[in-house]
């Protein structure tokens, strides 16, 4: 088996998560490769060798990141600005000529705990897409816009990816 995650982060949050799923995935029994890349550099076509999709970013105003939205982190002190975030991504991607597994995640604050979900929208792209969900959208918390990863929520994202595999 073969997976691919891709990820978009802004404080480093969401890439701590992403290679944990990633982790996860590897620890898994039947999986060759994983590869893990930022969604500022990902493919516009999934290679038809890729069984499992992983997509994952920050919410942002409820959703994912938009340019607006990247450009206000920057405003708050974030230095690493992706210059496309999964939403752009998402929206160049190509029709998988069969169906795909996929899975999403994101990060929200802990405190305060806002509405909305970058991994839920995520999803709903990506199956309109034709892509097959092996997962509801799952959330990680942080500690404040800027992070750390909230206790526990790494090993609880290494646990996620190993139970992909099984889905």
């Amino acid at each position: 088996m073969r997976a691919l995650v891709v990820y978009e982060t802004i404080w480093g949050n969401t890439g701590e998560l992403a290679r944990a799923i990633a982790d996860g995935l590897r620890s898994s029994e039947g999986v060759d490769t994983v590869d893990v890349v930022e969604a500022a550099s990902a493919p516009g076509a999934i290679d038809p060798e890729v069984d499992l999709v992983v997509v994952g970013g920050p919410t942002h105003a409820f959703s994912m990141t938009t340019a607006k939205t990247r450009e206000s982190a920057r405003q708050q002190g974030a230095t690493v600005i992706p210059a496309r975030g999964i939403r752009e991504w998402l929206d160049a991607l190509a029709a998988p000529s069969s169906p795909v597994a996929v899975a999403t995640f994101d990060t929200r604050t802990v405190k305060p705990r806002l509405p909305g979900s970058a991994a839920k929208k995520a999803l709903k792209v990506l199956v309109s897409k034709g892509f097959r969900p092996v997962d509801h959208a799952v959330t990680f918390g942080v500690h404040g816009y800027s992070g750390p990863v909230a206790d526990g929520e790494l090993t609880r994202a290494h646990e996620w990816g190993a139970t992909l595999i099984d889905a």
